[in-house]
This record gives C-alpha cells, sequence and structure tokens, in this order.
C-alpha cells in the first residue's frame, strides 16, 4: 500500500470519526470549536508551511471576520450564509491591505508589519462601538440556513460546520497540489531562483496572502456563528501565537499537522484542568489542581518539548519516520 492510499485511509478515517463524534457523546460546541481552529491553523499553515512567510498578525483575519459576520447577522439582519461569506471576504480584504505591504520586505521586518497592522486593527475594536469594546459582540444569532435549516440545533449546526470544514480543507489541499501550489513551494526553496524562471514571486505571495486570510475569515466567522460572540481575544497578538504555536507543534508544511496541532492545544487549554485535577487525586498533591490557572505555562512547556524532541512537529516526525521505513516517498 502506497502513501497515497495511506494518506486517503487515514483521512477516511478522520471524517468518519467527525461524522459519529456527536453520537459516541462528544460535545458538538467544543468539537466544532476544535475544527474552526483547525481551519485556522491549515490557512495560516498555507502561508507559512508552503510559501515560507510569518505572519504574525493572523488574529486581524480570524478577528476582523468574526466582527463583520456577528454584526453582519446581528445588527443587519442576514442571514447565516450571507454572514459567513462578508467574513470571509473581510478576511481576504484585510489580507490584501496586509500582504500589499508585507511582500515588500523579507524576514523579520515582514513579520513585524504584520503584527503592527495586527495591533491597529485591534485597537479600533477596542474603541469602534460596533464592536462592544471590551464586552465583545455578543448575542449572535445562528439563524436558519438559507431560509430553511434551523440552525439552533447544535446538532445541526455541527454537520454544516463539518461540510464546511471539510469543503475548506479540500480547497486548501487542491491549491498546494496545483501548478500554482508548486510556485509557492519554489518560492519558499529559494524565492531568486523562481523569479529567474520568470515568475512574479510577489503576486504570488499577495495571492497566497489573500488565500490564507480569507480562509482564517472563514474560521473566525464560523467561530462567531457556532458560539454566538466576538470578543477582542478573537483579534489579540496572543490569538496569531496560538496559531503558530498549533502549526509548529503539528507539522509545519503538513496538511495534517495543523489538524493535530489544533487539537492538541485547544484540549490543553479546556481540558487541563481536569487533568490537574486527576492528578492530584493520584497523588495527593494539591498544587496540580492549580494547572487549570496555569494553562499558558503548560502549552508554553508543550511547545519546549516539540521543539527539542520533534523538531518537524508531531505529524512532520510521523510522516518522515514513516518514510524512512517505507524507503521514500511524500508525507501528508
Amino acid at each position: 500500500m502506497n502513501s497515497k492510499n495511506l494518506t486517503a485511509i487515514g483521512y477516511g478515517l478522520l471524517f468518519l470519526g467527525l461524522l459519529a463524534a456527536p453520537l459516541l457523546g462528544a460535545y458538538p460546541v467544543f468539537v466544532m470549536k476544535l475544527m474552526c481552529f483547525a481551519l485556522f491553523a491549515s490557512a495560516f499553515n498555507l502561508l507559512l508551511g508552503y510559501t515560507g512567510m510569518l505572519s504574525f498578525g493572523h488574529a486581524a483575519f480570524l478577528g476582523g471576520a468574526a466582527y463583520v459576520a456577528g454584526h453582519s447577522i446581528k445588527i443587519w439582519g442576514f442571514t447565516p450564509e450571507v454572514g459567513l461569506v462578508l467574513g470571509t471576504l473581510a478576511g481576504a480584504f484585510l489580507g490584501l491591505v496586509v500582504g500589499f505591504f508585507a511582500i515588500r520586505r523579507q524576514g523579520i521586518y515582514s513579520t513585524m508589519i504584520t503584527l503592527a497592522l495586527a495591533q491597529m486593527l485591534f485597537f479600533v475594536c477596542l474603541q469602534a462601538p460596533f464592536t462592544g469594546g471590551e464586552d465583545g459582540l455578543q448575542g449572535v444569532p445562528r439563524g436558519k440556513l438559507f431560509g430553511v435549516v434551523d440552525l439552533q440545533s447544535d446538532l445541526v449546526m455541527y454537520y454544516v460546520t463539518l461540510v464546511i470544514v471539510v469543503a475548506a480543507f479540500l480547497l486548501i489541499m487542491r491549491t498546494i497540489h496545483s501548478p500554482y501550489g508548486q510556485v509557492l513551494k519554489a518560492i519558499k526553496e529559494n524565492e531568486s531562483r523562481a523569479t529567474s524562471l520568470g515568475y512574479d514571486t510577489n503576486r504570488f505571495k499577495l495571492l497566497a496572502f489573500v488565500l490564507s486570510a480569507g480562509l482564517a475569515g472563514l474560521a473566525g466567522s464560523l467561530k462567531t456563528l457556532v458560539l454566538g460572540f466576538a470578543t477582542l481575544s478573537d483579534v489579540h497578538w496572543t490569538a496569531s501565537g496560538h496559531v503558530v504555536l498549533m502549526t509548529l507543534v503539528g507539522g509545519l508544511g503538513t496538511l495534517s499537522g495543523p489538524l493535530v496541532g489544533a487539537a492538541v492545544v485547544v484540549l490543553l487549554e479546556n481540558k487541563i484542568g481536569e487533568f490537574g485535577n486527576l492528578l492530584a487525586a493520584l497523588t495527593t498533591v494539591e498544587w496540580f489542581k492549580t494547572l487549570g490557572e496555569s494553562v499558558t505555562m503548560v502549552t508554553g512547556l508543550i511547545f519546549v518539548i516539540c521543539v527539542l524532541a520533534f523538531r518537524r512537529g508531531i505529524m512532520g516526525e510521523i510522516i518522515a519516520w514513516v518514510t524512512r521505513r517505507r524507503g521514500g516517498g511524500a508525507g501528508h
């Protein structure tokens, strides 16, 4: 069995697992949140893992789109699908603006431009009246999809979210394996050589920036629809740090890595308190009960361990191991 068949089987099992998750007792809202962050990490990986551009301002696309989608649904009374489209377009537009400036510099200078512009958007969201300031945009209704499908049911919302995330992931996969995706990989490996071959690298990088930002915007819009609110944490620089962490822990430049990284980080943030209570009960060490209050310390420790022990990330190391065992082949 070749690597492509193994990859297809792996994704098929993951899809079947997600289909059955609510029926097996998983909390639908939590899994939907996880899927939104997995899409966010996959969108970021498209830019960093396959184009070689580090954006430390991706929270601007996630949070900016979240506010646009929430405001259009709650205040303007648009249907959910229109809100999602508007949020995605808002993310893509922000990506066009940020990318226009970022691609004109290299390395750390490009990264700092993305961070600076993202922080500007954060302060706009903090001061603007329509965002709700520090309280955030609350009470966003789910409504009815196309005026027919009632999204108030968590189960219905779950399967709609699953379809959207899978479609977006397939788009990312198709982009990476297209001729355009091969050019992006060439730019990452050696931009000067790609330029010498006649490619307008700035144009390709800007398009990658817009596509990544648009997909991040879709993740933010979907998250707002699922949870019913958008807050300043969505546009804060720490959200950008989280997506970097997810991608590096899972495996930079792999399709499955961001999915695994997002699962690890989100599970740690939401379940570390329960894990600490369990450790406290087993060891009678009361300090473990405070783990839930120190989630950033724990995630930081996990990140350090992964960087030292798994430099390719979790999936990167697994793919490399399988490739060595099989004597070649590409991993996903």
